[in-house]
C-alpha cells in the first residue's frame, strides 16, 4: 500500500513541474482559489524550510516560544517579487517574511529571507494547482 501511495505522490508532482522544471499549471490558494502564480513561472526547488502552522494572518506574527508548524522540502521558487499574482507578506519574524494570500490572508503559504532579496519560496503541500 506504501508503494502505492508513493507512486502516485511522484506522478502528482510529474504532472505539476515541466520537462523544464516549471510549474505546469496555475498555483492559487487551497482557501479562495486566488491565484497566487501563473503556469510556466516558478521553479519546482527542493528546500527544507520550517512554516508555521496555517492561520489567519492577525495570528501569525505571534513570537511564542514553540511555535506549532512542520518542515516542508517541495516549493516553487521565483526570484522576484513581482512574478506573484496575488501575494502578501507579513511583518518581519526574525529575519524571515512568511508568505499568504493577498485575498483571504490565510498562511503562511510560503517563505522569504530578508537575507536574501531574491528568493521566494511557496510550499507545495499549502497550495492548490489548477
Amino acid at each position: 500500500m506504501d508503494d502505492n501511495h508513493q507512486s502516485s505522490e511522484t506522478s502528482d508532482r510529474s504532472d505539476l513541474v515541466s520537462e523544464n522544471g516549471k510549474n505546469s499549471k496555475s498555483i492559487v490558494c487551497q482557501r479562495c482559489g486566488s491565484k497566487v502564480l501563473c503556469e510556466g513561472t516558478a521553479l519546482f526547488a527542493e528546500k527544507e524550510l520550517f512554516l508555521p502552522s496555517m492561520r489567519k494572518k492577525s495570528n501569525l506574527s505571534t513570537t511564542e516560544a514553540s511555535v506549532d508548524g512542520e518542515t516542508l522540502t517541495a516549493h516553487w521558487f521565483v526570484d522576484d517579487m513581482f512574478t506573484f499574482e496575488n501575494v502578501g507578506f507579513t511583518k518581519d519574524v526574525g529575519r524571515i517574511k512568511y508568505l499568504i494570500c493577498a485575498d483571504c490572508e490565510i498562511g503562511p503559504i510560503g517563505w522569504h529571507s530578508l537575507d536574501d532579496k531574491k528568493s521566494f519560496y511557496i510550499a507545495m503541500e499549502r497550495v492548490d494547482h489548477v
